[in-house]
């Protein structure tokens, strides 16, 4: 029985599919008449190499997590009305249209065909550009592959900032192609409320998540806090046409939601979200059609309760608001800054501190409904139920010491196989506790309160927390824990090897590092993380031996520095570029000649 839980040169490339006649409906609002920024080259720079045609890589199931990422769906999802039909479009391999590449969270790029392992190193890879930004860039930078835009046809970079805004930049020339505010007139990006977690304003967040078969010209959908001038905090989310930067579906919604409980943010057997204590800061998930998004609190602090909330891509209507712990407390879902993940089936997420209910009801659920400190896999409609989860043995004792489990996102392994010939689908998380939880997402393991009844527990593996989520390429799961170093465990018979085959030389300060993968296919596959600190660094490894460093922005004296780290930072790949997220813009790494 599930359980309900509370304008420069185009580019020449071509798609791997062909694109149907016909568009769906939409408004057609001009953007903000916000001036776009200019860009700033290094001296030492040349132009931007020509970009280069996508591989061909196939399209993966929507059922199996594969190491290719998945082509957006081009048919209208059932229990959806009016807004945006879905149309036929092309598919590129180099688009990145979510957070870490795909609904599995792998963080791959394969159909990389200019970033060698021969030409990635300091003599002839750094720093092409910086674009500049409006405040602090914690969103993971996004890319379309040949977008027509104004008469022309562009490859595009979106940034979204904590100042509100949104940035399209044309990824080949750097310059940028139009610029938004989502502050409504008379209001301000939201003052942090003294919580060093996002400072000084709160806006955008969380990595947005786009898809190009909604919208005339594809949809970009972001969530936006704001403050009036009264001091009341707003939440809206906004559907962007990816052309022209106009606001879609009759959008911006209002975020709110009310949900049965007793626990915190309740009154009188009614539970109400309070925008004030809440953002978002995990990334948004799309999944046929439905819109999936995790709240948190400010430093995890107040009497809150974590939300889950679905909303329809095509109306922009709420379909689920589901508290973690309706009848408690806490139970935040920020995973830093990782989005949830999806076989296209069910949703996956971990979420930190709060309430536990060890009483399980006769189908080994909390009989309270309150699922705190736990890995919770959800029916991916649009409004969801969980419908399998797994907490450890002692969740309640480190929700007691602020180890929670939810610093660390999801990500799920492609099937695997036993030594005896079983196919297994696996999903692996980690958190504070240093140790690496691998569960059966056909049967997570529930709570005990002697034994993880999982399918694989390493311990010892890692030596510090994990604050951000871990990449796979090639049969090889890549961790970056913080004060640790970047560690690569191979998977054996549907096993993750607990020794690890290679690691970094450098250790990461906090929070650590989220490593995403470059590779053409198979080869040259290549490790690219972003390292913290007053002074932020990208770095590239072999991916199969992290000992070997190929590059780090340090490397060249001050030419390919971009000021200070940031953290939950997940570099992104495409066409031969790599960017990487500051305190005031993006960093644009590529080839030099």
């Amino acid at each position: 029985m599930a359980a309900c839980l509370g304008s420069c040169g185009g580019s020449s490339n071509s798609p791997t599919t062909t694109a149907s006649a016909g568009g769906a409906s939409g408004t057609t609002e001009s953007p903000s008449s916000a001036s776009a920024p200019s860009t700033t080259t290094p001296a030492s720079t040349t132009p931007t190499p020509a970009p280069t045609a996508p591989a061909t890589t196939p399209t993966p199931s929507t059922t199996t997590p594969t190491a290719t990422p998945p082509t957006p769906s081009t048919t209208t999802p059932a229990g959806t009305t009016g807004g945006s039909t879905p149309t036929a479009v092309p598919s590129y391999a180099t688009d990145v249209l979510m957070h870490h590449n795909d609904l599995a969270r792998t963080g791959q790029m394969l159909a990389e065909t200019t970033l060698t392992l021969a030409n990635v190193n300091s003599s002839t890879f750094g720093l092409l550009r910086f674009l500049p930004a409006d405040g602090k860039v914690d969103g993971q930078p996004l890319f379309v592959t040949n977008l027509a835009m104004g008469g022309a046809v562009h490859n595009v970079v979106y940034v979204v900032t904590e100042h509100d805004s949104i940035y399209a930049y044309d990824a080949d020339s750097g310059a940028a192609l139009w610029q938004i505010s989502l502050a409504p007139a008379g209001e301000t990006p939201s003052p942090d409320p003294g919580c060093t977690d996002i400072t000084p304003e709160i806006g955008i967040t969380s990595t947005p998540v786009i898809d190009r078969s909604r919208g005339p010209n594809g949809t970009l959908y972001a969530v936006a806090m704001t403050s009036d001038a009264s001091g009341n905090v707003h939440h809206r989310l906004h559907a962007i046409d990816l052309a022209t930067g106009a606001e879609l579906f009759g959008g911006p919604t209002e975020i709110s939601a009310t949900y049965p409980g007793n626990g915190a943010e309740g009154a009188n057997g009614v539970l109400t979200f309070t925008p004030a204590l809440h953002t978002v800061r995990s990334a948004l998930t799309l999944v046929n059609g439905t819109i999936y998004m995790g709240w948190t609190a400010h430093c995890m602090s107040g009497n809150y309760i974590g939300w889950m909330m679905s909303y329809s891509a095509d109306t922009l209507k709420q379909t689920g608001a589901l508290p973690v712990t309706p009848n408690g407390s806490k139970g935040s879902i920020w995973m830093a800054g990782s989005g949830m993940a999806s076989d296209g089936t069910s949703i996956y997420f971990v979420d930190g501190n709060g309430t536990f209910d060890t009483t399980l009801n006769a189908q080994g659920f909390p009989a309270a409904g309150d699922f705190g400190d736990t890995f919770v896999k959800l029916s991916a409609i649009p409004t969801p139920v969980v419908t399998d989860y797994f907490a450890m043995y002692n969740t309640v004792a480190e929700s007691d010491v602020d180890g929670d489990f939810g610093s660390g996102g999801a990500m799920l392994l492609p099937d695997q196989i036993t030594a005896n010939g079983t196919v297994k689908h696996l999903a692996l998380g980690a958190g504070k506790d240093t140790n690496i939880y691998v569960v059966d997402r056909d049967n997570m393991g529930k709570f005990s309160p002697t034994t993880n009844n999982i399918w694989q527990e390493l311990t010892g593996v890692l030596a510090g927390g994990i604050w951000g989520s871990p990449a796979y390429f090639n049969q090889v799961v890549y961790y970056g824990g913080q004060t640790d170093t970047l560690k690569a465990l191979p998977i054996t018979h549907a096993l993750l090897a607990t020794t690890p085959s290679s690691q970094s030389a450098l250790v990461f300060p906090y929070p650590g590092a989220t490593p995403a993968i470059s590779a053409n296919g198979t080869s040259n596959g290549i490790v690219w993380a972003a390292e913290n600190g007053t002074v932020g660094a990208l770095h590239a490894y072999d991916a199969t031996n992290l000992a070997h460093e190929l590059y780090n922005s340090n490397q060249a004296g001050t030419r390919d520095r971009f000021g200070a780290g940031n953290k939950f930072i997940t570099p992104m790949i495409a066409e031969g570029k790599v960017y990487v997220g500051a305190t005031n813009g993006v960093a644009v790494f590529g080839l030099l000649h």
